[in-house]
């Protein structure tokens, strides 16, 4: 009997004994499509079983597997946006960010963190990609400044995992010199014989991309990263020809000598580890 007539004759079908299913409990892999309990999946470290594809996933949580017992002091907690353009669109610059910081409750686009990785002291500098999709604004450029003089000061290693997508435009001028600021902070880092590992997560994109991203003395990626400066779109556009299969994959760019290496989330403390032993 169609549901049309069933409704026409008042008969329904009884429903009081069915079970709702929370939400939350399962995971469903955006890219094969694969279903595990969100428990399995958390503890995978927000990785796929099936297909490999590495959940974006919070500062907080990177902080707790590379740092040893997940201990670890945050820097420079203090430091927010400013308006130095007065900066309108659909809404003030400063509505935003305050609407942000409230949703998100971090005070910026990357968080700083000192602890030990493997006994060794390290600062590790990471990307918040939920606060204004991790754009480069002052305070990133900022960050970086200070999180490097405390390792020339500490005598440490410098690790930054980027997920961006690129310079913030509200801030304008001042956003695009942040490229030459953290680049140029960079080289002292290097001349007090110090290290900087870049791990590229996805998305690494636009001034990010172009500046300290891939300044790093090891460049690595998390496997099936997007990593460039336009998205694939944008050039596709732009050159009206389609372009290789996985181009800006982390992938494609070790194949073409951009990138070190590719370690698995899992395995990046490891590695870290094996690195600073060489390296310092």
């Amino acid at each position: 009997m169609g549901w049309f007539n069933r409704s026409q004759q008042g008969i329904s079908t009884e429903t009081k004994d069915k079970k709702e299913i929370p939400e939350g409990l399962w995971y469903k892999c955006p890219q094969c499509k694969e279903i595990v309990s969100t428990d399995d999946h958390k503890k995978n470290l927000c990785v796929c079983p099936k297909c490999n594809y590495h959940e974006r996933i919070s500062t907080k949580e990177y902080f707790e597997i590379l740092f040893d017992s997940g201990s670890y002091e945050e820097l420079f907690g203090n430091l927010h946006s400013g308006d130095p353009l007065n900066f309108t669109d659909r809404k003030k610059y400063t509505d935003r960010i305050a609407a942000v910081e409230k949703q998100t409750n971090l005070k910026d686009a990357i968080s700083v963190a000192t602890g030990n990785i493997g006994g060794r002291g390290v600062t590790v500098d990471c990307m918040n990609f939920e606060f204004v999709g991790g754009s480069m604004g002052s305070v990133v450029g900022e960050k970086i400044a200070r999180s490097i003089d405390y390792c020339i000061e500490k005598h440490q290693p410098l690790v930054i995992i980027s997920r961006s997508g690129g310079a913030r435009m509200m801030e304008g001028a001042f956003s695009l010199m942040q490229m030459a600021k953290t680049s140029a902070k960079l080289t002292q880092l290097s001349n007090a014989k110090l290290p900087y590992i870049s791990v590229m997560t996805n998305p690494t994109t636009g001034g990010v991309s172009a500046s300290f991203a891939m300044l790093g003395d090891i460049n690595m990626a998390e496997p099936q990263a997007l990593i460039g400066f336009a998205g694939p779109r944008v050039i596709r556009e732009f050159t009206g020809k389609d372009l290789p299969e996985g181009f800006q994959s982390s992938e494609f760019l070790l194949e073409h000598g951009f990138l070190d290496t590719i370690v698995e989330r899992k395995n990046l403390k490891d590695t870290l580890i094996k690195l600073f032993k060489m390296m310092m």
